[in-house]
């Protein structure tokens, strides 16, 4: 066996290695060294045991996963891969192995914190990461909160806060064709947006081999690269299709002398699988977990009592991997493998989950705009909300084939917004960051990759449009409140940092947000129904409102609601009290850690928005902090791709007190990039293993 790391300026890995098993193994071990400690945390939520450690506050994440199977189900997918796919199934087995490797060597501080050893990571444990990262990307929740508000307003309030919105996840991603840039060849661009954590959700790495040569962005603990790469003739970048591909089912369930059955849509009932597993809770006594499976799926919400509260409720959940035993992982070498479009056309025919919408190129003028991964067909109803479990018609019958669309112009831009992925979804990501970038790449006829930052950097607000239409409208006011009325209606529509104009808009924008919220003809909706703590992002009303605002503020008769009075409203009690400083003062990055940060360090404010290309998404009405935002930025320039850049928001060592633990963040912030080196002779040898 032999493998050799080397670093560059950035601390960013680059290894190299005679075979792909050798390179995954080097690849397992060199993550465990930088991000053991994220590795550790991973591992626990897959299993559903970081409450083990990080205390009560993770018991609700634990619950899901041990309900939902997340773990079993991993078990199950690798079980098939190694039937049906030995080669990929070895390959992961190498990359686990080093990872232990890796961990058996690693000193990172946050062990000695906690008093915590690393844990031994199975082969199976990368597809149970992938499960966990990915589970909540469908958003299956927001069809609780349709059931929610229908139940409260009537069917008709659906739409009305139909965000074509709040997800979980998103991405911007834009393909120039060669016919569009300076070089006569194609360039892929974009950044994902996800929750920005510490260590960061991506890791840059440079993999090289005689079968492949690629550099990209992987997800630590998940071998290859699957999301971001470029091999050097071919690159491949994703956003999030929005597409629904996973169903809730409401149960009627019972106990019996032998166990827990379940009402079928054959009018008979029926066993379901049923066990007990313990949870164990750091500073709290051990919580016992019912696991029941029915012939739909796992219950992950209620049971045959019903919900917390005593509503008589249980809902299933059905997602593909459970139902096919393929999470998708035999995508993974071939995309490595990839030298054109064709064979990154054929690697994605076996992609599972997330379902994403995927842009590549390659150096010979082939271009690749298309949605990958596995959507079922089904009654419409289930994409909409949970369905009876015991009536027939919400089966599953077959699998969606994936949309494909062209370029425009010589240029396809994706943000989330209805595009080819429209017949698989519900709701999308509203319009406005994908029009921005169109309408920014329209602007000039040629485009180089050093061009690109300024499209990832952009922090033009369309969605302010109805609130200052609003704003204009308005007569009577106080002295105070006009003359903040004469400065909105001044501002540039900029959320820059430094913008004292974009935090008032801000102020405004929240006090509307709480405004609306407690009118009483909303007051039903503000109490959410019991279910589980890690769902209740999806069924809070002062979210819900935000991020559906212009769909509010634009209605006919919302409920009899005057919103000009709840603008008036907002606008005296700015003016009263406005903010002091710049939107940059209280939008700060706000990253999740497993651990509580002992540094000292403020965290950064930031420019952008929801609605900004520059995508840093805070809750107007309850914060101004981000906990979402670009979670890497790249540049893959195919005529050359020692032109492309990447960076990500803290830097490429999970480890506190590295000097590369978070060297990127001045480059993040400030709209650069770092270089893309793949010539080995440029780099610093660290290590022959």
């Amino acid at each position: 066996m032999s493998a050799e790391t080397y670093r560059d300026a950035w601390g960013i890995p680059h290894l190299r290695a005679a075979t792909a098993g050798e390179l995954a193994r080097a690849q397992g071990r060199v993550t465990a060294r930088d991000r053991a400690w994220q590795l550790e945390v991973e591992r626990h939520r897959a299993q559903g045991t970081s409450a083990s450690f990080l205390g009560p506050g993770a018991l609700s994440w634990d619950r899901l996963a041990r309900r939902a199977r997340l773990a079993d189900t991993a078990r199950r997918c690798f079980a098939a891969l190694e039937d049906e796919d030995p080669e990929t199934a070895a390959w992961v087995r190498e990359y686990t192995d080093g990872v232990n490797e890796g961990l058996a060597a690693c000193d990172a501080p946050e062990f000695a914190r906690t008093g915590l050893a690393p844990g031994r990571w199975e082969p199976w444990t990368p597809l149970a990461v992938w499960l966990a990262t990915h589970i909540l990307f469908a958003g299956f929740p927001a069809k609780l909160w349709r059931e929610h508000i229908t139940a409260h307003l009537g069917p008709d309030a659906v739409a009305l806060f139909a965000t074509d919105g709040p997800g979980t996840a998103g991405s911007n991603g834009w393909l120039v064709s060669g016919e569009r840039t300076v070089t006569g060849h194609a360039i892929v661009a974009g950044d994902p947006h996800r929750f920005i954590e510490e260590p960061g959700v991506y890791q840059q790495i440079h993999l090289s081999c005689p079968e492949f040569d690629v550099v990209g962005l992987a997800v630590p603990g998940v071998p290859g690269i699957a999301h971001f790469g470029h091999t050097g003739t071919v690159a491949w970048a994703i956003t999030n299709a929005m597409a629904d591909y996973q169903d809730l089912y409401r149960e009627r369930l019972r106990r019996t002398g032998a166990g827990v059955e379940a009402l079928g849509p054959d009018g008979t009932w029926h066993r379901a699988a049923r066990h007990t597993e313990t949870i164990h809770v750091a500073g709290e006594d051990s919580v016992e977990v019912e696991v029941i499976e029915t012939d739909r799926g796992p219950v992950i919400a209620g049971g045959p009592e019903g919900l917390d509260d005593g509503t008589p409720a249980a809902l299933s959940l059905r997602y593909p991997p459970r139902v096919t035993a393929d999470l998708g992982f035999g995508a993974l070498l071939p995309l490595l493998r990839a030298r054109r479009v064709a064979d990154v056309d054929r690697a994605l025919d076996a992609w599972a989950e997330p379902v994403n919408v995927v842009q590549a190129a390659d150096t010979e003028g082939g271009l690749l705009h298309r949605v990958a991964g596995r959507v079922p067909v089904r009654a419409t109803a289930n994409r909409l909300r949970p369905v009876p479990a015991w009536e027939p018609g919400h089966e599953w019958t077959g699998w969606h084939t994936p949309p494909r669309a062209g370029l425009t112009d010589g240029v396809a831009v994706m943000a989330n917004q209805r595009g080819p992925a429209t017949p698989l979804g519900v709701e999308f990501a509203p319009p406005h960051r994908a029009d921005r970038i169109a309408a920014l790449l329209a602007g000039k006829e040629r485009w180089s990759a050093a061009d690109m930052p300024a499209l990832h950097t952009d922090t033009h607000l369309a969605s302010a449009g109805p609130l200052l239409d609003l704003v204009t409208a308005l007569d009577g006011l106080s002295p105070g409140a006009a003359a903040l009325r004469d400065r909105l209606l001044a501002w540039d529509r900029h959320m820059d940092a430094d913008s004292a104009g974009a935090a008032a808009y801000a102020a405004v924008r929240g006090a509307v947000v709480r405004h609306l919220a407690a009118h009483p003809a909303l007051a039903p909706a503000a109490v959410p129904p019991a279910y589980p703590e890690v769902l209740q992002p999806w069924l809070a009303l002062v979210p819900r409102i935000a991020y559906a605002l212009e769909h509010l503020l634009r209605a006919e008769d919302p409920y009899g609601i005057d919103r000009a009075e709840a603008v008036r409203a907002a606008l005296e009690e700015v003016a009263a009290e406005p903010p002091a400083g710049t939107w940059g003062d209280t939008h700060r990055l706000a990253p999740w850690r497993a651990l509580p940060d002992t540094s000292g360090s403020p965290e950064p404010g930031l420019s952008g928005d929801h609605d900004c290309v520059l995508c840093t998404s805070a809750v107007p009405g309850l914060t101004d902090r981000a906990a979402r935002g670009p979670a890497a930025r790249y540049v893959w320039d195919l005529a050359d791709r020692r032109r492309s850049g990447w960076v990500v928001p803290h830097g490429a060592s999970g480890v506190p007190g590295s000097p590369h633990h978070r060297d990127q963040q001045p480059l993040w912030l400030g709209g650069e990039l770092a270089p893309v080196v793949t010539d080995f002779d440029r780099l610093t040898k660290e290590t022959d293993d």
